[in-house]
């Protein structure tokens, strides 16, 4: 089933009236991209009863929605500093192609998706040639290199910010944005079924079930099992009936497998989005790595201790360049620790145990960060129009306007 499908459809279509098709240029460098750019497709042709044609550079799901790929969006796709030094050239031929496309089709919007070191190179390329460029989820200058604001105000004409507290940061600097909500929201990760989970794979409902989620990359696979089987090492002990549900990814499910295999509790390994979702709504508790999880965790309502591991160095540059408190967009937008954080040297087996237990044992901790899970939620958009019609009544309103004077 695509992803789009949690998309929900409007019962009434805004009337923004269709004067002539509209031509909307998209680029996503990346899949996440893609995925943001499909649902806004899919959401400008409710926008406008279909009266819309789309151009420009994605992947498969931009695809689906009829996009026409310039060329392989893995071709931009982002890497690691040694991987992208050899290809530098190749990337600025891929730059100066789109560029190109662009001045010669004059779409009535262009929308850079994400991917800022690529996208932001484009947009000052086409500066002052006519064209409105808006780019969607905006830079976490509140996080580190609060400068980026002033510079992609030079040449933005309109913003759009997945988080409720981003907009004022731009705007003080003379860029208009909006904030349309956290994609997440649209993911349908609360639609799953933890009974349907239970019952498939034999467990009963009142046994416990650590939900586990060690990273869909690599680096952080690898980093975080060997801390995680300990955990459930601690924990097993503690609670002898625990059984745990791994989520994961293709690209890494052989290794989360193997891990598994010799975790001190039953484990159960999922690669679908679909048994991923009922997974997690069929878990007691949650071990997860910092990152997107944490949101579909809390819009299922399940209570969660958040760890995360990186080198040394990594760590030591990150503590010198970042200025938020934590990490977790739940613990960010509420300003509290809703969701405990177990981070570099404080992400071990003891502490994580103990949180975990904690959480386990005390009824009132769950209920109170499920009551947190669900303001935090609400203030991404859970509530009321998804994210990607806000993001079309945006663009359509960009386009509208033209390039703002400056």
């Amino acid at each position: 089933m695509s992803d789009l499908a949690a998309t929900p459809v409007p019962s009434q279509i805004p009337a923004h009236g269709a004067a002539h098709r509209r031509r909307v240029m998209l680029v996503a460098a990346e899949p996440s991209g893609d995925l943001l750019g499909a649902r806004l497709m899919a959401a400008l042709r409710l926008q406008t009863l279909g009266e819309v044609a789309f151009i420009g550079l994605g992947g498969p799901h931009m695809a689906e929605q009829g996009l026409a790929s310039l060329f392989p969006m893995e071709e931009l796709t982002a890497m690691g500093l040694i991987e992208v030094l050899p290809k530098i050239p190749h990337l600025a031929a891929r730059l100066r192609k789109l560029t190109k496309f662009a001045l010669r089709e004059r779409p009535d919007v262009l929308v850079t998706i994400d991917s800022p070191d690529f996208n932001f190179r484009l947009g000052r390329r086409l500066q002052g040639r006519g064209i409105p460029l808006v780019h969607y989820v905006a830079p976490s200058v509140w996080a580190w290199r609060p400068g980026r604001a002033r510079q992609i105000a030079r040449f933005l004409d309109h913003l759009m910010a997945l988080l409720p507290f981003e907009p004022p940061y731009f705007e003080t600097v003379g860029l208009p944005c909006s904030f349309v909500g956290h994609p997440v929201v649209e993911s349908g990760a609360d639609r799953g079924s933890g009974a349907r989970f239970r019952q498939r794979h034999g467990l009963a409902s009142e046994r416990p079930l650590i939900c586990v989620l060690p990273g869909s990359r690599e680096g952080e696979v690898r980093r975080h099992l060997p801390i995680f089987a300990e955990t459930l090492k601690r924990l097993a002990a503690r609670f002898p009936d625990l059984a745990a549900a791994v989520p994961t990814v293709p690209a890494v499910a052989a290794e989360v497998r193997a891990a598994a295999e010799a975790f001190a509790v039953p484990a159960i390994v999922v690669t679908e989005t679909v048994e991923k979702y009922d997974a997690m709504a069929a878990a007691t508790v949650a071990l997860a790595a910092s990152g997107t999880v944490a949101l579909e965790l809390a819009m299922v309502r399940v209570p969660a201790v958040i760890a995360y591991r990186v080198n040394p160095l990594s760590a030591a540059l990150a503590r010198r360049v970042l200025k938020v408190r934590y990490v977790s967009l739940v613990n960010l937008i509420l300003d509290r620790p809703v969701m405990p954080e177990l981070l570099q040297e404080n992400c071990e087996p003891e502490a994580l145990a103990r949180e975990i237990e904690k959480i386990m044992v005390d009824p009132t901790k769950r209920t109170a960060q499920n009551d947190a899970a669900r303001t935090a939620m609400a203030a991404l958009g859970q509530i009321g129009e998804p994210p990607s019609l806000r993001a079309a009544d945006v663009v359509l309103r960009a386009i509208a306007q033209g390039p703002r004077r400056r």
